[in-house]
């Protein structure tokens, strides 16, 4: 699973083009993003005097629910917007190994921050892989998903 996430976070092109069409990697990339959301957790408690217990699994819950919402999106609006070729399973695998970089959570805000920045590119990789169109494309996307992102995030607060 380890050597999957530093395939995705080197931006591996043939490794996201091979998890689009993997479906035994759907599992993997669900306990990578858990793992993930745990790394942050546990990075919050270090960096604050936050609770461990709750910051793990508030962690895993929000980075899941993220992932998910993440995925959804982002199929809607590659399909229908920009006519991608993709379905919400093979997002959720791609997008799921693109949230790599964020494993830098364990370092406190500096490193949510790098890994948010490097999950931008690395999602993008993911989306133009993963919908099988060009890179503008896939910027788009990306941008549109953001904002609808973030308005749902309005109304989902915990995401």
């Amino acid at each position: 699973m380890f050597e999957n996430a530093l395939r995705a976070a080197k931006l591996d092109v043939e490794f996201y083009n091979a998890v689009e069409h993997d479906d035994s990697l759907t599992a993997q990339a669900a306990v990578f993003v858990a793992v993930v959301g745990a790394l942050t957790g546990l990075g919050r408690w270090v960096f604050s005097d936050g609770n461990l217990i709750r910051g793990v699994i508030m962690g895993v819950i929000t980075s899941l629910a993220a992932w998910l919402l993440w995925s959804a999106i982002t199929t809607w609006v590659g399909v229908r917007l920009f006519d991608g070729t993709s379905d919400f399973k093979e997002m959720s695998r791609v997008l799921g190994f693109a949230h790599a970089p964020l494993i830098l959570g364990v370092f406190g805000p500096l490193g949510v921050g790098v890994g948010s920045l490097w999950t931008v590119a690395s999602g993008i990789v993911a989306i133009r892989e993963g919908m099988d169109f060009s890179l503008g494309k896939a910027i788009a996307t990306g941008g549109v998903g953001l904002i609808l992102r973030l308005v749902a995030g309005w109304f989902l607060p915990f995401v």
